[in-house]
């Protein structure tokens, strides 16, 4: 790559290649994207106004209607082939009220929701009931035949509620306890089989009446509020033909002390069952407990959007490939059962994503001619109800899959100054990375590292996820940096956000930001971006990379 992106340290460089015609092309641009150009839309999109952007809301209103004003005053053009700048998702919201209790011994126990549980169902329906369903610990609750891992064994399970854990088996190394076993479930890094969304599949693949997740907060990677915040608020699912009747009728969470006791109340011990749960040998514990589901759910139909913008391709020749750069919009919306705060306004997750892509198309604009490859900037609906807008894309694209090289994903952005480093959280996946790392090394001797928790499985749980399951190389990039202004071995910053911000009402707009990194970050971006859109090869997934037999079938399509 040339040096020319060491125009991201725009002072020091701008004498030395002022002669550079790339770096005349890409100067305007560069300078185009500030701290005060973020913080404006990040204001805008987290304000009270928009009243915490839920999907089928005035917040959905707002916030289409502001990124779409934004795309179109920036010079994109509409990025639907109808000749608007939104794809319509449909939606169906589902406001739960559920029951639940657990029958054993001749005692019953009704539990508190949500602060025992949390309960919900897929199935667009206006009740759900499950009644004196056999409760079957299945530990993991995991088939990985790459692994030779089967936690069913032949036992069937239909027609009961399967109780599982969280996350991965933590498989200790043979060859030293004290580290996990790298060539199980990818050691200390989370595998899709530890997500709940695996959980609840693998039991409607088994013929499961209800699954229940037993929260506990180092394994989820969050603590239960999270989950009860989530999860007790109107959620949303793609309105499917079959009204979804394949998904596993009740799925649930439950607190660990709720889960000890249950295990207790019938004759078991929870951490005997968890270790016995790290075997391959593990076969499923029948209970003999009965669980009582009854959901009333209101289900309202929900024409909620993506928003896409578009800048068309210099190239006649390759103006028919596409570049994206994604963030989604969604937040969880305004919970009016709170006292004090009752809006969650999403300003680091995700105002600061939308921020920069809005901020990336404007760049885009200044540079001439523009890339050979066209642009396509989405802001997607439904991240926070299970990545259903990034879904929604990949199952109706609005442009070929197999001409799509690459989706640039932005969720989070570092809004506390600048970094030594950059997260790369799909680090090491496709040659994307190798780009950043490149890019990021010679602009300003800053490492491209992994996610610092890997166990948390980051890389599953934002919309680059859906374009991967699609086949197309996707960047991810999060805000776990190394601040400058703390010492290399200092908390992070953004640990601290997940502890105390994340999905809560406080993730607002604060005095002691600093969107120095933020900027960095974005500009470093659109340099890959740039590059990706003017290269003369297709990126590509790693050799042995889960989604690269997909994105091999696909290219070999005629």
């Amino acid at each position: 790559m040339k040096l020319f992106v060491c125009l991201i340290t725009l002072t020091l460089f701008a004498t030395a290649f002022a002669d550079d015609p790339e770096t005349e092309r890409l100067k305007p641009a560069l300078d185009a994207i500030t701290p005060d150009g973020l913080l404006a839309h990040i204001k805008m999109l987290a304000s009270d106004e928009f009243e915490g952007r839920a999907p089928g809301s005035k917040g959905e209103e707002l916030s289409i209607k502001y990124i779409s004003d934004q795309f179109k005053q920036i010079g994109l053009s509409p990025g639907n082939p109808d000749g608007t700048y939104f794809q319509e998702v449909p939606l169906a919201g589902i406001k739960t009220t559920p029951s639940a209790s657990f029958a054993v011994g001749g005692k019953t126990t009704t539990l508190s929701y949500p602060d025992d549980y949390v309960a919900s169902s897929a199935r667009l329906q206006n009740e759900i009931k499950v009644e004196n369903s056999d409760i079957v610990f299945v530990g993991y609750g995991i088939v990985a035949r790459e692994y030779g891992w089967n936690d069913y064994k032949d036992v069937d399970v239909r027609g009961k509620t399967l109780l599982m854990l969280i996350n991965d088996p933590p498989i200790p190394d043979p060859n030293d306890s004290a580290k996990l076993d790298e060539k199980m479930f990818g050691g200390s890094a989370m595998t899709y089989y530890g997500r709940w969304t695996y959980k609840y599949e693998i039991a409607a693949q088994k013929g499961a009446a209800a699954a229940i997740i037993i929260h506990e907060t180092g394994p989820a990677a969050y603590p239960y509020s999270v989950v009860r915040t989530s999860w007790s608020k109107e959620n949303f699912e793609l309105d499917a033909p079959d009204k979804n009747a394949g998904a596993v009728s009740v799925r649930s969470w439950i607190t660990v002390d709720v889960a000890k006791k249950l295990l207790a109340d019938s004759g078991h011990d929870f951490d005997f069952l968890k270790k016995s749960a790290l075997s391959k040998d593990f076969r499923p514990v029948p209970l003999g407990v009965k669980a009582n589901f009854d959901i009333k759910q209101q289900v309202r139909s929900v024409q909620s959007h993506n928003v896409i913008g578009k800048l068309e391709g210099s190239d006649p020749k390759l103006t028919k490939e596409y570049v994206i750069f994604s963030a989604h919009w969604d937040h969880l919306g305004k919970h009016p059962e709170l006292q004090g705060d009752q809006i969650f306004n999403g300003a680091v997750d995700n105002a600061s994503g939308v921020a920069a892509v809005i901020s990336l198309g404007r760049a885009f604009t200044k540079v001439n001619p523009p890339p050979k490859r066209t642009l396509l900037f989405l802001a997607t609906t439904a991240e926070e109800a299970g990545l259903l807008g990034a879904k929604y894309y990949a199952m109706h694209p609005l442009y070929p899959l197999e001409k799509t090289l690459a989706d640039i994903n932005i969720d989070s952005m570092n809004v506390w100054g600048k970094a030594r480093d950059i997260e790369d959280t799909s680090f090491g996946m496709s040659t994307l990375d190798d780009a950043l790392a490149r890019v990021a090394q010679v602009a300003e001797g800053r490492t491209a590292i992994p996610n610092p928790r890997p166990e948390k499985g980051n890389i599953y749980r934002a919309d680059n996820f859906e374009f991967a399951k699609a086949g197309v190389p996707s960047l991810y990039i999060g805000d776990k940096e190394h601040l400058l202004a703390r010492a290399p071995d200092a908390p992070l910053r953004a640990d601290e956000f997940d502890l105390h911000d994340y999905h809560q009402v406080s993730d607002e707009v604060k005095p002691d930001w600093d969107l120095s990194g933020a900027v960095q970050d974005t500009q470093l971006l659109f340099v890959v971006g740039d590059e990706v859109a003017n290269g003369a090869k297709f990126p590509e997934w790693k050799p042995g990379n889960e989604f690269k037999p997909k994105r091999d079938a696909m290219m070999k399509k005629p």
